[in-house]
């Protein structure tokens, strides 16, 4: 067997360094990915910092993979994939297939979900062996430098939206201009919404524009939020992708009647938001988990129709500390991505 290297934390907030693993034999299920590139999320830091059950150490995370199948398990042969096949793989890294949501066709809630950089080793690496049923097919129209942050960040803004209450032609917002929003206001654009960019600063009212929004609000202006949003009618949803419960808690008196806050943006802080205000208007609060491989190879198909991308930087696997400690501080413009071979 052949040796192959990862970027791993041997110690909870460790820093990050380059070794050699032996490369295992695969399980029946099991397909053996070349990674080409990895996305750098924020929810790694989760992992990093033993911050959920049943990590272990040495911790080699990155649930953005993009990359080509080098081999495949028994069974896997099976399931219409080849050696060489591009492919990606996201939060969604496979699931149980009996539990109650998985009989039910919900697997994305699976009770034993399976994560890369969780339950086995992540993309930060230059091969990961991933369950058949977390592959996406890449369109050839994408990069894999493009394509590892849709496997998480892209699915979830994209599923966020087209599973949301909003039609062609509402009013939605898109709280946060980052990692995630700057891809959500794309495809609110996209999917036709009147699309509203809202973040802190004057200055990223040009660059909300050339997003595709059509109104940008700033959140320090002296203007509440809800209230600039009110002025614009009321949003039918308010897609809230900024990790901070103080300003989605702003946003929610935005809404219209009926209105819905679909919260993809993660914060361990509680929301502000009383029993009265969800009666009196009907509000809708929804949080929204990633998406299955299917919803990823849909978001990626979407993207390439409608030439969204993200925005990135790379740095090679053996700068990985460099990448994360940088997504960390929140100096990244806009999704770090390791590039590997």
């Amino acid at each position: 067997m052949s040796a192959y290297r990862v970027a791993q934390v041997t110690t909870p907030n460790g820093t990050f360094e380059i070794a050699e693993r032996e490369t295992s034999q695969l399980g029946p299920r099991q397909v053996r990915i070349a990674v080409e590139a990895c996305g750098v999320c924020h929810s790694d830091a989760i992992f990093v910092s033993n911050g959920l059950p049943g990590l272990s150490f040495p911790e080699v995370p990155g649930h953005e993979i993009a990359g080509r199948i080098e081999e495949l398990g028994a069974a896997a042969q099976d399931q219409g994939w080849q050696v060489g096949d591009r492919v990606a793989v996201g939060w969604f890294g496979g699931s149980c297939g009996h539990c109650k949501p998985c009989r039910e066709g919900d697997f994305i809630v699976c009770r034993s979900l399976q994560v890369p950089g969780w339950t086995y080793d992540g993309g930060f690496a230059e091969k990961v062996v991933a369950p058949v049923d977390a592959l996406a097919r890449i369109p050839d129209a994408l990069s894999a430098v493009d394509a590892g942050p849709m496997a998480c960040a892209g699915v979830t803004v994209f599923n966020g939206l087209r599973r949301s209450a909003a039609r062609p032609g509402d009013l939605v917002a898109v709280l946060g201009l980052g990692g995630l929003g700057h891809l959500g206001v794309q495809y609110a654009a996209a999917m036709g919404f009147e699309t509203v960019g809202i973040a802190r600063g004057a200055e990223k009212a040009d660059f909300a524009k050339q997003l595709g929004a059509h109104h940008y609000i700033d959140s320090t202006s002296g203007t509440p939020t809800a209230e600039a949003l009110q002025s614009l009618g009321g949003a039918r949803v308010v897609l809230a992708t900024a990790g901070n419960s103080e300003a989605i808690t702003s946003a929610v008196s935005g809404l219209a009647p009926r209105g819905e806050l679909v919260v993809i943006g993660a914060d361990t802080e509680p929301l502000g938001v009383t029993p009265a205000q969800l009666l009196l208007s009907g509000y809708v609060v929804r949080g929204h988990p990633s998406g299955t491989s299917q919803d990823v190879e849909d978001t990626m198909a979407f993207s390439a129709l409608h030439n969204i991308r993200p925005m990135t930087e790379t740095v090679p696997l053996d700068r990985a500390d460099e990448a994360y400690r940088k997504m960390l501080a929140g100096k990244a413009r806009f999704r770090m991505v390791l590039t590997v071979g």
